[in-house]
């Protein structure tokens, strides 16, 4: 069953070192690079605006002093951003995320990788699941090889099982994802950092046993911009409209 949600929070990883990219992350980070003439968060910031976001949590670590200068506050897009600097060791996607809980509120709220691009539109997920979290997945890549999870018919998403897809990096969360997330996580060691560091993948492999994930196939154009040739081929693609 499927909820009309107004969302109205979200959040953008950033804050990965993007060591694929280098040299270009040696000196700007990844979601800054530049492709079809503005940085790569840019695209998402104005998607998520256009929907009525008006809160963006951007999680960051490497160059981190480098999104506030570029960013600025947010107005110039009708947004409010707050950047949460991780320091020099990034707390993973799981860690970023329950790090930020704080800041994106108990409501559903949409999460952006800040290293893809897509032509979504995301007025399309303004509908969400009464799921943990509800994940839009895209074709395989060539460069993956056997894909995430599976999307059962009923739309509900499990970890194995026959034409597994590639997570996008798009989703809409809840923040009951990490209820008791230690015991989810099963990883003593992470209990001992502060804040915790892990990654979300064992959160949602938890839920998906619970049948509490599901997911939405998006056939349009994405790019995991994972490396320079594929930043320069979308920069080509994109300049040329």
């Amino acid at each position: 069953m499927r909820d009309r949600v107004s969302l109205r929070r979200a959040m953008i990883f950033a804050a990965g070192r993007g060591e694929r990219m280098r040299p270009l992350t040696d000196t700007t980070p990844k979601p800054l690079l530049v492709v079809g003439g503005k940085p790569l968060i840019e695209w998402h910031l104005e998607k998520l605006a256009a929907i009525g976001i008006e809160r963006v949590v951007i999680n960051t670590s490497h160059l981190a002093g480098q999104f506030p200068l570029a960013l600025g506050d947010g107005s110039r897009w009708n947004l409010a951003i707050d950047y949460i600097d991780e320091g020099p060791v990034p707390l993973e996607t799981g860690g970023g995320m329950l790090n930020a809980l704080s800041l994106l509120g108990k409501a559903p709220f949409l999460l952006v990788n800040g290293d893809i691009w897509l032509d979504m539109d995301f007025s399309t997920l303004a509908q969400t699941p009464q799921s943990l979290a509800h994940l839009v997945m895209v074709a395989n890549p060539a460069h993956v090889a056997n894909g995430d999870f599976a999307i059962e018919a009923d739309g509900t998403l499990v970890d194995q099982g026959p034409g597994r897809l590639t997570y996008s990096g798009i989703g809409v969360y809840r923040a009951e994802l990490f209820d008791g997330w230690p015991l989810a996580l099963g990883d003593q060691s992470a209990r001992l950092e502060s804040p915790p560091r892990f990654p979300l993948a064992p959160l949602l492999r938890n839920a998906m046993r619970q049948r509490r994930i599901s997911g939405e196939f998006f056939a349009g154009r994405w790019v995991d911009v994972g490396t320079p040739q594929r930043l320069a081929d979308l920069d080509t693609v994109l300049r040329a409209g």
